[in-house]
């Protein structure tokens, strides 16, 4: 395929450099003076910042508006936009030869590639000199500028569209919390005098491919309900594990969680295919003739339940324990029994409705996702903008660059480079 008019074909080191990060050490880590850059701190995955206040040469540093680029664990590129810093290892500070914006999103299609080819292949991180190899198409420098007015414009529609729709989800979150609390009405009750045989699960040993029985574990609670799809067995066969099956109507609580969000989940079980349940679990078996399961479950999963139910939970080496104890004194309020069926009825249906919107959302939201890559593939492509037949040609640049690039060589007393081959339009 040809390149567009004025465009060159080069490499990612020829239009930039990339400064590896330092290492610091433990011992180096302070509460106060340059904030550490780590890829946690880029990506968003930790809000914990270590410190560092003793010299660093200048390479290690970043100021607002640096491009950089996490190679490990996570491929990614960034614009910084705090203080001045220092970076970690496994982080490039990039040095851009180019348009430093069009550099960025060059990079993040780039690297949005890379990620892709080696999903699922065990490959965590990129090294330098794959990175440097990796063979670009670039326009004329005023032809990039042009690129970078056209993404950010597309771009921002984009993101205002994507930012409609998560406040739309945040809406059908509240309006789910609000089914639940309007629907909960009625003398508060006991909940420990509305069941019987509340008991843990089995501590068992279970793996996929155990001979004895399905056991219920953590993963298997989810959304009110029972998912069996990830099961494992336990695997002694020999085991009588009666004491600890699994009946329709049911119910099943968390009792052991390192997430307090999660502390307390209640689901009820559908069908038992005699199936135990595990140690983290806690089972109950409501009085059918006063409390219907599937409104229990309502009942204790409102917002004013589940902060309840947090309250009462221990905490022990970080995991959160809620015991028999607590989870019997929880007051559930108790309708008669028809009523609890027509809430149920309702809740379901509002709830239905809610997951029918969630799931459209998420659809907007993967068509936008794929919106954002097809920009970036028109714009590296040559289909973004027009070609402007006036503009100095990309190879110009690049002739520029390598005499730059040489010249600094020498200087620096470094041996020079092997000029890259490049192909112009």
């Amino acid at each position: 395929m040809s390149l567009p008019a004025g465009w060159a074909e080069t490499t990612l080191g020829h239009i930039g450099e990339y400064l590896n990060g330092r290492g610091f050490r433990k011992s180096e880590w302070r509460e106060r003076g340059r904030p550490i850059i780590r890829i946690q701190n880029l990506t968003g995955s930790s809000n914990h910042v270590n410190y560092f206040d003793g010299e660093a040469e200048e390479h290690y540093t970043a100021r607002r508006g640096d491009l950089l680029v996490s190679w490990a664990a996570t491929l990614g590129v960034f614009v910084w936009d705090g203080p001045e810093a220092v970076v970690n290892q496994h982080i490039f500070k990039v040095r851009s030869r180019i348009d430093q914006s069009f550099h960025y999103y060059l990079l993040l299609s780039v690297l949005g590639d890379l990620r892709r080819q080696t999903h699922g292949s065990g490959m965590v991180h990129i090294t330098k000199s794959r990175f440097e190899e990796t063979p670009v198409e670039l326009p004329p420098i005023a032809e990039q500028r042009r690129i970078v007015a056209a993404i950010e414009e597309q771009l921002s529609r984009l993101d205002a569209a994507e930012e409609s729709l998560r406040r739309a989800q945040h809406r059908i979150e509240t309006l789910r919390a609000a089914a639940l609390t309007a629907a909960s009405t009625g003398f508060p009750i006991e909940f420990g005098s509305l069941v019987s045989d509340l008991r843990y699960g089995t501590s068992l040993k279970c793996t996929y491919d155990g001979p004895g029985v399905p056991v219920l574990r953590i993963p298997n609670v989810i959304g009110g309900r029972v998912d069996a799809s990830d099961l494992k067995r336990a695997t002694d066969a020999e085991v009588d594990l009666s004491a600890f099956r699994v009946d329709a109507g049911d119910l099943l609580f968390v009792r052991t969680n390192g997430s307090r969000d999660l502390i307390g989940r209640v689901a009820v079980v559908d069908g038992a295919d005699g199936m135990a349940f595990a140690s983290y679990l806690i089972r109950a078996r409501p009085d059918e003739s006063r409390l219907d399961s599937k409104y229990a479950v309502i009942a204790l999963s409102t917002p004013s339940a589940r902060a309840l139910i947090q309250s009462k939970a221990a905490t022990s080496a970080g995991q959160y324990n809620l015991n028999l104890k607590a989870l019997r004194s929880l007051p559930v309020p108790l309708p008669p029994l028809g009523e609890q069926r027509r809430i149920v009825a309702e809740v379901e249906r509002q709830l239905s409705l809610a997951d029918a919107l969630q799931a459209a959302i998420g659809r907007a939201l993967k068509r936008s996702a794929a919106l954002r890559r097809a920009i970036l593939e028109r714009a590296f492509t040559g289909k973004l903008v027009p070609q402007d037949p006036s503009d100095e040609p990309a190879s110009t640049l690049l002739e520029r660059i390598a005499a730059e690039r040489a010249k600094s060589e020498v200087a620096t007393g470094r041996r020079p480079r092997r000029r890259a081959t490049m192909k112009a339009s």
